[in-house]
């Protein structure tokens, strides 16, 4: 695939390495030459100086053959606008923008931009690992609205299903793990201490799954 990543600090130079060692042609856009000192010293890729809003410089980047772009800066709002310039005049569907700020969601959102907010999902990635240890995070899709999750099975929900254990809660049982087996799950599998659930929800699923947890194992 040929990608343009535009911003070259630790996000954009490491995204940039990762890419390049996957076999994809990858051209960094960034407006002062020295961020290419982040570039590990393996990346074969190209590399523009300039402004990436400036006549012509995505099209010199490639952007008109580009399967993919990347908008990373330290600029929300520059990000949001390379996002939607790629998007509304070139036709790149494939194209994630990073959002450190918070209130600036609503603006990618508009665009329709598929968008990696660092801040909001490492706040709650951290605020789950404080909760709970015994419910971790495995995977996230967009920004954290729908996770996998890992829970071990406590000895209150022994001998229970998985109906019974999810009752109320908006999760999908995904996978059951015993003695390093794993299975797909029905409403009617029996849970055993000590079983290893994949479960997808959203914050608010898993939320209500671990207050009634906590619930039942203080009762």
């Amino acid at each position: 695939m040929n990608i343009i990543v535009v911003g070259c600090g630790r996000v954009g130079a490491e995204l940039a390495h990762r890419l390049h060692e996957k076999g994809h042609h990858v051209t960094v856009v960034d407006a002062v030459a020295s961020a290419f000192d982040n570039l590990d010293p393996k990346f074969r890729g190209r590399t523009l100086e300039g402004d990436v809003l400036a006549q012509d410089m995505l099209r010199r980047a490639g952007i008109e053959q580009a399967d993919g772009i990347a908008a990373v800066t330290n600029s929300d709002t520059l990000n949001a606008v390379i996002g939607h310039v790629a998007r509304s005049v070139y036709s790149i569907t494939n194209v994630v923008t990073r959002c450190y700020e918070p209130r600036w969601r609503p603006l990618y959102e508009a665009f329709g931009l598929q968008t990696v907010g660092p801040s909001s999902w490492g706040a709650q990635r951290i605020e789950e690992m404080l909760a709970d240890v015994s419910l971790h995070t495995v995977f996230s899709a967009g920004n954290g609205e729908v996770e996998v999750y890992e829970l071990a099975i406590p000895q209150s929900q022994h001998g229970k299903t998985v109906a019974e254990l999810l009752a109320g809660s908006a999760c999908i049982a995904i996978s059951i793990t015993r003695a390093g087996r794993a299975m797909l799950p029905s409403a009617n599998s029996i849970l055993e201490q000590g079983d290893v659930v994949h479960l997808s929800a959203t914050l608010e699923g898993i939320e209500a799954l671990r207050t009634r947890l906590t619930g039942k194992e203080e009762a």
